[in-house]
């Protein structure tokens, strides 16, 4: 078992109910995505299962070490270095180099003098320099980072988690700052790593088409809590209409790759959800 919470609920210290009755497991080496509508609490999830939050309600495990309030500052610490976090604004220092952020995977695993080496010269720039190339990025490894891009940077914390190759993978809006084709490959490029060494990836997604065609487990939360959680081909028109539905009921467009992007126009969700259901069904484009 990857992770488990059971009845798991996070509330915040001014009582705002973030996360409410979650049950939730994931097998090792397992794939799944969270969708739903912004504020749903998708982030949240990842937080609690990255043990940033503590769950302030119900019981959690996360590769066989149980998280709570009692749960040891070295705990965490260890827990911690065996989880690689994917974030969507990378929280990367824009003055340092490409290879020390990548290197920074490893800051966890590594011991004291290894770790504060690297930081006057960089121990291990071949194995930065291959995560650099699988996003494409290999021609910026001594750049600095305030000279890239946003979705460069979003690369470059991706190239951190590939170089940490942790047994749990959290990504939080991955490829937000990425053109659509982008998308695609980079996304297929962390199912793809994760399931080469049996990790275990949650990825948080904005683009419905990309969860349903990429992953294999989809977790719908609302309101802080699972709507529902389904193998990607039974994921229904009504489940996916109920999910992204205004709070009056009122029908929403369906967040895509194109529409999320300022590209294709805004289609209704009845249709687009079918087609994008039956597509689920018979392909799966990241394979």
């Amino acid at each position: 078992m990857s992770f488990l919470l059971e009845d798991a609920g996070l509330t915040h210290a001014n009582g705002f109910v973030a996360l409410s009755g979650i049950s939730l497991s994931a097998a090792q080496g397992e794939n799944m995505a969270l969708i739903g509508p912004s504020g749903a609490g998708k982030t949240s999830l990842l937080n609690t299962l990255g043990s940033s939050h503590l769950p302030t309600a119900g019981r959690m495990t996360v590769l066989q070490q149980t998280v709570s309030a009692h749960t040891s500052a070295a705990q965490l610490k260890a827990l911690r270095s065996r989880i690689g976090t994917v974030h969507q604004a990378a929280p990367i220092p824009l003055r340092q180099r490409v290879i020390t952020a990548v290197l920074a995977g490893k800051l966890g695993q590594w011991p004291l003098w290894k770790a504060l080496a690297s930081l006057a010269y960089p121990q291990d720039i071949p194995g930065a320099r291959e995560a650099l190339a699988r996003v494409q990025l290999e021609d910026k490894l001594f750049a600095r980072c305030d000279q890239l891009s946003g979705g460069q940077l979003q690369r470059v914390g991706i190239a951190r988690v590939l170089y940490q190759q942790p047994g749990l993978i959290l990504a939080d809006e991955p490829v937000s700052a990425l053109d659509p084709a982008l998308s695609l490959a980079t996304v297929q490029l962390l199912v793809q790593e994760a399931a080469a060494r049996q990790a275990t990836l949650v990825a948080s997604l904005h683009a419905v088409d990309l969860a349903l065609s990429c992953f294999e487990r989809i977790v719908g939360i609302r309101d802080g809590r699972i709507a529902f959680d389904l193998p990607a081909a039974q994921v229904t028109q009504a489940q996916l209409q109920a999910l992204y539905a205004a709070a009056d009921g009122q029908i929403q467009p369906l967040p895509t790759m194109h529409n999320s992007t300022g590209g294709a126009a805004h289609a209704a969700i009845p249709a687009a959800a079918q087609a994008l259901a039956d597509s689920a069904a018979s392909a799966r484009i990241c394979r």
